[in-house]
């Protein structure tokens, strides 16, 4: 049951549970949390810029380091991506990624013919990177590296070691490689820890995408960045947005403004029951049939059912309970993993729900051990 069927997720927009497990976001901001609405009023609906709202750019560009010319608003972080490998990538050219991992991160340079090379990381090893290996599937003809940091849908955050060793490792394989660290969830931390450094400035050959979808909770807004210091990549990256999308709405981004300028307000309280959802959750595992890889950050982790437990067809039906139950995780076959594996959000459903739903995840597992 190891496959990849990123379609089904669109479960997560299309179709409502009672418990949903599956979504990976924090609890969705409104309007009046952003903006006094009677500001609404005096936004203009014209054209915005292809760079994107200046205001926004300059927001984005304090909260990672570099400058707001080298930040391009986008369509959420997936238009980062497809953006950014549209513009390095020809028909047969290669993309080296990880798996388990966001479906995007692999379907979108696939769809625009390139050669996907695929490093599976691995439960068992906290999903951690393996450097050798994946240093060693770099070649000259890798033109993009994608990697995210936390995961999704571990959590596992990529070191600042690793990082450093694979970049002098493209520089020494791959010269031509561009490196893609996706950031959506490094602001998605626990309790008081600090949010980790981002990857931004590293190296110029590194680009890094994010958005408001995960850590702040609006995903509704479809507001998303890129950045990069290159400027002559920055440039090529501005003209493919333009001959696409041209600009980002003008409304979406003036709301975006409103998120980033609280950003301290609004991550606050979501780091606190994102702390407090995972020490319940690992609290219910050391009572379950269940392994758990502890995330580093974002509002998810990767749950197992061990197969000396759980028979092929025991997995099959502990989907299946669930769905009767009105709950639902993401199964690992949405990222290119075993269905053995799922992922579980704990920052999205509130307190009480979150604890009823636990209660409905131990009943199917109880009930096809």
């Amino acid at each position: 049951m190891t496959t990849f069927a990123p379609s089904a997720m669109t479960a997560l927009t299309d179709s409502a549970v009672r418990y949903d497990l599956a979504e990976s976001t924090c609890p969705g901001l409104t309007l009046e949390e952003l903006v006094d609405p009677r500001e609404l009023a005096e936004v203009a609906l014209g054209y915005g810029t292809s760079r994107g709202d200046l205001r926004l750019r300059d927001l984005v560009a304090a909260g990672v380091g570099v400058d707001a010319d080298q930040v391009l608003v986008t369509v959420g972080a997936i238009e980062a991506m497809f953006l950014l490998a549209q513009t390095t990538c020809r028909p047969g050219d290669r993309v080296l990624l990880t798996t388990p991992c966001f479906p995007p991160a692999r379907t979108v340079p696939e769809r625009l013919g390139a050669q996907v090379e695929v490093v599976p990381l691995s439960f068992d090893d906290g999903y951690r990177l393996p450097l050798d290996r994946f240093t060693a599937a770099l070649t000259p003809r890798t033109r993009l590296v994608s990697l995210a940091s936390p995961q999704n849908p571990s959590g596992v955050r990529l070191t600042d070691t690793d990082l450093r060793a694979l970049l002098t490792a493209v520089d020494r394989r791959a010269p031509e490689a561009v490196v893609l660290i996706d950031e959506t969830y490094r602001e998605a931390t626990y309790g008081d820890d600090p949010t980790p450094r981002s990857a931004a400035t590293t190296a110029s050959r590194v680009v890094t995408c994010s958005s408001l979808s995960k850590a702040h909770g609006a995903p509704g807004l479809r507001v998303g960045w890129l950045t990069t210091t290159d400027v002559d990549l920055y440039e090529r990256l501005r003209a493919a947005k333009f001959n696409t999308t041209i600009a980002c709405p003008a409304l979406e981004e003036f709301l975006a403004v409103g998120a980033l300028r609280r950003s301290a307000e609004i991550l606050a309280p979501r780091a606190k029951r994102l702390g407090q959802g995972l020490a319940e959750l690992l609290d219910w595992a050391q009572d379950q049939p269940v392994d758990i890889v502890a995330p580093d950050g974002g509002a998810m982790c990767c749950l197992r059912l061990p197969a000396d437990r759980f028979s092929d067809d025991a997995v099959v039906a502990f989907y299946a309970r669930l769905n009767d139950l009105d709950t639902r995780v993401a199964p690992g076959s949405w990222f290119g993993e075993h269905d053995r594996v799922f992922r579980l959000g704990f920052g999205h459903l509130p307190a009480e729900d979150f604890t009823a739903a636990l209660g409905q995840l131990a009943r199917a597992l109880s009930d096809h051990r």
